[in-house]
C-alpha cells in the first residue's frame, strides 16, 4: 500500500516541478501577443508591449530603438507574413524574464517575399504587474 501512494506523490512533485509560474505564463503570452502584433503590424500593440527602452537587434547587426522598432513593423517595412516560434523557452528572475526560441518566418519587406530562421533572445521587464520586451537580440539560425 505504501508503494502505490509514494508513487502518486512522487509523480505530483514532478508534475509540479515541469508546470509554468504564473511569471512564466504572463511571460509566454506577452510572447505570444507580440508574435501576433508583429504579424498583424498592431502599432498600439507593438508600443505596448514594447518599454520605452527597447534596444531591438536584428541579426544584420542594426539596432533599433523602440519608435523606429514600432514604425519599422507597423508602416510594413518589415512585413511579416507568418511566425513560428519553436523551441521556447522562459527564465524568471524576480522581475526580469529572459526568453529564447527558434523564429522561422515568412516575410514581405517592402512588397519583396522572404523567409527566415532566426535564433533570438528576448529580455522582459516586469513594471506595474506588466511585462515588457526590453530587449532583443537575434543571429541568424546556422543551415542544417
Amino acid at each position: 500500500m505504501k508503494r502505490p501512494l509514494l508513487f502518486l506523490v512522487a509523480c505530483m512533485i514532478a508534475q509540479l516541478s515541469f508546470a509554468q509560474s504564473k511569471d512564466e505564463k504572463a511571460v509566454a503570452a506577452a510572447v505570444e501577443n507580440m508574435r501576433k502584433a508583429m504579424i498583424d503590424g498592431e502599432r498600439t500593440a507593438l508600443e505596448n508591449l514594447a518599454d520605452s527602452r527597447l534596444t531591438y537587434g536584428h541579426s544584420s547587426g542594426l539596432i533599433e530603438d523602440k519608435p523606429t522598432f514600432v514604425e519599422h513593423i507597423a508602416s510594413g517595412g518589415s512585413d511579416f507574413v507568418s511566425i513560428d516560434l519553436l523551441d521556447q523557452t522562459i527564465t524568471v528572475a524576480g522581475n526580469t524574464a529572459i526568453v529564447r526560441h527558434v523564429l522561422h518566418a515568412a516575410t514581405n519587406d517592402n512588397g519583396k517575399p522572404g523567409k527566415v530562421a532566426l535564433k533570438i533572445l528576448l529580455v522582459w521587464l516586469k513594471e506595474g504587474g506588466e511585462w515588457k520586451l526590453l530587449a532583443r537580440q537575434a543571429v541568424k539560425e546556422p543551415a542544417k
